[in-house]
């Protein structure tokens, strides 16, 4: 079972903000103002138009619906740009299991809109890497943050 915002399993202490909420150790999960396919719309606008590369959309809700079952709408993006990530993949060869980055538009039970992401710090962490070496991805997580609004 997912853990939904204020279920929180772990927390992780790299920022201190109340429309944040952390459903698993390094992912950061925020509100969206917006359904779930528009917010992931949104985002790919804002990220096409920072020239990031986009290099799959998963409908994860149709892929439920084609196999007769029913889930809440949940999209996930997978978009980046080589000349940020091939560094970090080149410093941490098994980073690239998290790489490209990716965010995750799905909604709760209650029929709330949430946008999901790996936090950076937390993959230098996890990969043994330095905040400086995960420095390009901060720009994706400002666009995906706006995407919210």
């Amino acid at each position: 079972m997912l853990a939904t915002p204020g279920h929180a399993q772990s927390a992780s202490p790299v920022r201190e903000d109340a429309a944040v909420d952390r459903t698993a150790e390094g992912l950061v999960t925020r509100p969206s103002a917006h359904p779930v396919g528009q917010t992931l719309d949104r985002l790919e606008d804002l990220l096409r138009a920072h020239g990031v590369t986009i290099f799959a959309r998963v409908d994860h809700g149709a892929g439920a619906i084609g196999v007769g079952l029913a889930m809440p709408p949940s999209e996930l993006l997978i978009f980046g740009n080589p000349r940020g990530g091939t560094p970090i993949m080149r410093a941490a060869p098994v980073s690239a299991i998290d790489l490209p980055f990716k965010a995750l538009a799905w909604q709760d039970e209650g029929g709330a809109t949430w946008l999901s992401y790996n936090e950076p710090h937390y993959l230098a962490k996890r990969f043994g890497l330095t905040d400086a070496d995960v420095a390009p991805l901060a720009p994706l997580v400002a666009l995906i943050e706006q995407a919210t609004r």
